[in-house]
């Protein structure tokens, strides 16, 4: 063999060897607020004091629960989420149990398995199956957990304990004592996130049950909370008790409309309806809470509205109404701009603001801006959720006209009281106004006013254009946190109301402007590219309605 040949083979017979000695690639370093277990032979790391009940659901499985809520403290007591942990002796609450590195969970063998099947059947001993009559039947944790993992026939055949029925606790809860379970959630929330303790447990075994504590009531601003937490249907809201199914409802999301903490809610909907609203979701604004005078917003959707345009308090057509507007502004602006004023709304969404400082200010060259709203209220304001400024959009009607913006009644009333305005071109009805700045703005040369509702200085319009509420369109408002948050309409505006961008756009183009907003999205994407606190802010996906029993909501 030649020197060259022999100089390759020893070559081909060495490279495996050196390819064998290369130094491994060093192992990802472990984050040391993180921990590994193992759910079901699943692998999941997840941040270091997580329940595995957390951990579990990270990896797509469910363990049943019934005293479980992520929002409140780990009470343990209705041991339904049973599971087998390797090392450990025996069961333990995966709500309790805190994960950690190397731990090996079990879910499905037969052994966790059967005790959550006991678990629920115990708490079915002497509950009363009234699903057909129940509020919650439709979104009931107890039903949804006995066709999972039970749906076998009662073995109970003695009479079950019987305990008071439509106890009324306070002015918004009615508790059915039977259906109670004795999760404890209710207490915690108002303990945890009211701070007042006025529910309490009395008695034990199967005579224990859930009431008021002495001397207390259930009124605290957070009550309704109670509602949402119970996992069945022991503590009923008396606003919508008896008045509709869940399963028929349909949710969309949206924010509360009722002060600046801008809420994330769901609305529940049917036929062109809202018919209640309960909190979704948001860590970083309400957590899993809202208040009860937010829910309670929805009742203004139907209240007082004006389904068409008015010309001097007569129905009339847009094309009617807007050819009018357009004459008495155009009249207007022939003569002294500085006699016209604008009032944007602070109840309003950032579009419709946007809309009309676009027309105002940029095409009409118009310099004399107020911003009304709700008057604050110093007592409804708490450290919790609720806020003394009863208008969910100051922070977006200040980002689209500046701080300088003046603000009602202060400003206006003088102007009013000083004869320097002639016309008055308003968004919204919430003018905290006194009777003698309504009597003198009611008679000014052009009152112009974009309003949902029929009441204060709309009622005085010479023209009144209808708009939809906030529940009916599409929008942003901006909280007391400076967060853009999306609104979805979620039922559609009585009669001829429409957004009142779309108002303001029509009326823009009725006197020779080019206003050429075709969809809210268009209007706040232009307001993305002009006004630097929204520059950031997401439009986000569309949400179409969808039928509670699938919407992954309440229940």
């Amino acid at each position: 063999m030649s020197t060259e040949e022999t100089k390759a083979t020893d070559d081909k017979t060495d490279a495996p060897a050196l390819a064998a000695k290369a130094p491994a690639a060093p192992e990802p370093e472990k984050d040391p607020n993180t921990v590994t277990l193992t759910v079901d032979g699943m692998e999941v790391t997840v941040p270091k004091g997580t329940q595995v009940i957390e951990a579990a659901k990270q990896v797509g499985v469910n363990i049943s629960s019934f005293c479980y809520h992520p929002g409140l403290s780990i009470a343990a007591n209705c041991r339904q989420c049973l599971v087998s942990i390797e090392k450990s002796p025996k069961l333990q609450p995966s709500c309790q149990a805190t994960a950690s590195d190397g731990m090996v969970v079990s879910t499905k063998d037969k052994v966790s398995t059967l005790a959550r099947k006991q678990m629920l059947e115990f708490t079915l001993v002497n509950h009363p199956i009234d699903c057909p009559i129940c509020d919650k039947a439709g979104e009931c944790r107890l039903q949804e957990l006995y066709f999972d993992h039970d749906n076998a026939d009662s073995r109970v055949n003695v009479p079950k304990v019987k305990k008071d029925k439509a106890v009324d606790l306070g002015p918004t809860v009615v508790l059915d004592q039977e259906r109670c379970i004795l999760c404890t959630r209710c207490i915690r929330v108002c303990d945890e996130v009211a701070g007042e303790h006025q529910l309490e447990m009395s008695n034990r075994g199967n005579k224990e049950r859930l009431g008021t504590a002495p001397g207390a009531l259930l009124d605290n601003p957070y009550s309704l909370n109670t509602v949402d937490v119970c996992p069945v249907g022991a503590l009923t809201s008396k606003d919508f008790r008896f008045t509709m199914r869940a399963w028929e409802l349909m949710m969309t999301p949206s924010v509360c409309n009722g002060c600046s903490t801008g809420c994330n809610i769901e609305l529940h909907h049917r036929n062109n309806r809202v018919w209640r609203i309960i909190p979704r979701h948001n860590e970083a604004v309400n957590k899993y809470w809202m208040c009860d005078d937010g829910r309670m917003t929805y009742k203004t959707l139907r209240k007082d509205r004006v389904a068409a345009p008015l010309i001097k308090g007569l129905p009339n057509t847009f094309k009617n109404a807007l050819a009018e507007a357009a004459r008495r502004l155009t009249t207007a602006m022939e003569g002294d701009h500085g006699r016209i004023g604008v009032v944007f709304s602070m109840q309003h969404n950032n579009e419709d603001n946007y809309a009309l400082a676009k027309l105002a200010r940029d095409i009409w060259e118009l310099n004399r801006f107020y911003k009304s709203g709700k008057a604050s209220d110093p007592d409804k304001a708490d450290e919790i959720l609720r806020d003394e400024d009863l208008n969910p959009n100051r922070a977006g009607v200040i980002a689209i006209l500046g701080e300088g913006v003046a603000a009602i009644p202060t400003i206006l009333d003088k102007d009013l009281a000083a004869g320097e305005l002639s016309t008055l071109i308003v968004l919204g009805n919430e003018l905290p106004l006194s009777d003698e700045a309504m009597a003198r703005a009611a008679g000014i040369d052009n009152l112009i006013v974009i309003a949902d509702r029929e009441t204060g200085l709309a009622a005085k319009a010479d023209v009144l254009l209808p708009s939809a509420a906030w529940a009916e369109a599409h929008g942003t408002v901006t909280n007391r946190q400076n967060t853009v948050q999306r609104m979805h309409g979620a039922v559609t505006a009585p009669g001829e109301a429409l957004p009142a961008w779309q108002i303001i756009a029509m009326l823009g183009q009725a006197c020779g402007a080019a206003m050429q907003f075709e969809t809210a999205k268009s209007v706040f994407n232009d307001m993305k590219g002009s006004v630097a606190a929204f520059k950031d802010a997401d439009w986000g996906r569309p949400h179409l309605p969808v039928q509670l029993r699938f919407a992954n909501s309440r229940g």
